[in-house]
């Protein structure tokens, strides 16, 4: 069975080091938060993405 955990809102975007990784929290449509956890050098990759999404 699952672990129950209070849910704490949806809350908004957030990206935040911590210890040697980033973490992301991204609200999700619906209800809930994503949560990544990436390398320095994978949000790198990552903004460059996007940046040539939004070009």
């Amino acid at each position: 069975m699952a672990a129950m955990k209070p849910r704490t809102g949806d809350g908004p975007l957030e990206v935040a080091q911590e210890g040697r990784g980033i973490i992301l929290r991204m609200p999700l449509e619906g209800g809930g938060r994503l949560v990544v956890e990436m390398t320095p050098e994978e949000a790198q990759t990552l903004q460059k993405e996007l940046q040539g999404a939004l070009e």
